[in-house]
């Protein structure tokens, strides 16, 4: 693991901070899949373009956490349905 820039550091400790306080604890759907938006919107585009760059490295460097991330992406879309 490399070191993070003042930015990227600031990013992951939000993260890591808004997930400390997820009502959804241990059962947290993916975010995409969440119903309670717990980022503010500027947050939440940044952690989106940092997951459009890091999603398609993951299969590459830890291709078994990234098929259970993907795992985890297709129950929390089975239990966490958006209201059409």
């Amino acid at each position: 693991t490399g070191r993070l820039c003042a930015e990227c550091r600031a990013l992951l400790d939000y993260a890591l901070a808004r997930l400390a306080h997820c009502p959804y604890g241990d059962e947290k759907p993916t975010c995409a899949q969440c119903p309670v938006h717990c980022y503010k919107p500027e947050m939440r585009q940044r952690i989106q373009a940092v997951m459009r760059y890091a999603g398609p490295r993951m299969l590459l460097r830890h291709p078994m956490e990234s098929i259970l991330h993907q795992i985890h992406e297709w129950l929390s879309r089975r239990w966490f349905k958006q209201p059409s």
